[in-house]
């Protein structure tokens, strides 16, 4: 007979941990030190030093690879000058969404809706027309005098799914506001995304730039063993275990999310094992783990488009073999549009979709020459075989083909 599940989880609550605090190997926790990255800091804090003195600085794009450090370097800065800021007195608030979120930032309606409730301001999720929603916005806004931060974590989900006419009207609030400011700073790991804008919105944002180097093996080494030290207790990481984590990460474009997700995946792993230590092992389980979740998630949270453009990659590599090529991803690209009910993209912005998905890790995608034909991308799956069932589920469900 299995064991009592009450029995289980009360075994459980007194079983030693290896862990001591796993909360300083997730995502969200932003460290009292950023190691190495003094110079974007500095820069940081140049731009928006402005503030203390209520004056808004200019708006920041910061652009990275996943697991650069961008999210916590700029978060880590923005604290301190809250802390400044309020030792002196001074009104400044930061605003902090993530617009990968589902249901907050999928519409240009819900967005600002979900900013509002940040200011007291009760909006439906849907039901009142966008204007009367933007008014209600600015009255919270400007209801005292304060400078605001808007930060916009992965800003390129946000115009890839609502459109960037609401980039427009967002770096246009200041124009409708008399005791208030706002500042943007958009965090995205695709440093091209804003020469694909409507060029009027562009020129309308005044914003400065950083782009983020991605960390090499030995950086994020450091960085595991500041947090490691802290998150385990003494002794019960193996000779090696750190090296491996780094390796893996610095293999992914020195992503250090993933080297911290590795370590706190694999100690979950030695955990549920009674294991007591963590070994070699228990970071190849959790790189197979991660890496299966890493990739459902991307193709279940990415926009309508680019599930259309993934689903009629898989949809032609079930018909022949590979490679596949744009035009003929394009062609089933357009039929799946049809059915589904949205608007087809050009061949060209599908092509930018392709090079994402290439991006991403879900697809190759090798640019060859046709000669006076021009060029056209090679393109086949790097999705493991073994998931593709999972996939094919997610995409239908999401796109109700089914």
């Amino acid at each position: 007979m299995a064991e009592p599940l009450h029995t289980y989880f009360e075994r459980f609550i007194t079983k030693d941990s290896i862990f001591l605090d796993k909360h300083l190997l997730q995502s969200n926790y932003t460290p009292t030190a950023i190691l190495h990255r003094d110079d974007q800091i500095k820069v940081i804090a140049d731009i928006l030093s402005p503030l203390l003195k209520m004056e808004k600085p200019s708006n920041l794009f910061v652009y990275g690879k996943t697991g650069t450090g961008k999210t916590v370097t700029v978060r880590y800065t923005t604290n301190e000058i809250l802390k400044v800021a309020g030792e002196h007195n001074k009104p400044i608030k930061v605003c902090y969404l993530n617009c990968k979120m589902k249901k907050i930032a999928d519409t240009e309606y819900r967005l600002i809706a979900h900013i509002s409730r940040m200011f007291g301001k009760a909006i439906p999720p849907t039901g009142l027309p966008t204007d009367e929603v933007y008014n209600i916005f600015f009255k919270a806004l400007d209801s005292s005098k304060q400078i605001v931060v808007l930060i916009l974590d992965e800003i390129d989900q946000l115009i890839h799914k609502a459109g960037d006419e609401i980039l427009y009207n967002l770096t246009r609030i200041n124009e409708q506001l008399v005791n208030s400011q706002v500042c943007l700073i958009g965090i995205s790991n695709d440093v091209l995304f804003v020469d694909n804008i409507d060029p009027r919105i562009k020129s309308s944002l005044s914003e400065e730039e950083i782009v983020f180097p991605p960390y090499n093996a030995i950086q994020i080494q450091e960085i595991l063993h500041t947090r490691a030290g802290k998150a385990f207790r003494e002794g019960v990481i193996n000779e090696g275990v750190i090296e491996k984590c780094a390796a893996y990460a610095a293999r992914e474009h020195g992503d250090a999310r993933r080297a911290l997700d590795l370590l706190r995946v694999a100690g979950e792993v030695a955990d549920r094992e009674g294991a007591g230590e963590i070994m070699i092992k228990h970071i190849d389980e959790a790189e197979r783990k991660i890496e299966k979740d890493r990739v459902l998630d991307i193709v279940s949270t990415y926009p309508k488009q680019f599930q259309v453009a993934l689903h009629s990659i898989v949809a032609l590599r079930k018909r022949q073999k590979e490679p596949l090529y744009t035009g003929e991803i394009y062609e089933i690209y357009k039929g799946l549009c049809n059915r589904v009910g949205i608007s087809a993209l050009t061949q060209r912005r599908v092509s930018d979709i392709v090079g994402e998905l290439d991006m991403l890790g879900l697809i190759n995608a090798k640019v060859i020459s046709k000669g006076r034909y021009g060029r056209t991308r090679e393109i086949s799956l790097s999705i493991p075989q073994a998931l593709l069932p999972q996939i094919e589920e997610i995409l239908d469900t999401s796109l109700n083909l089914r």
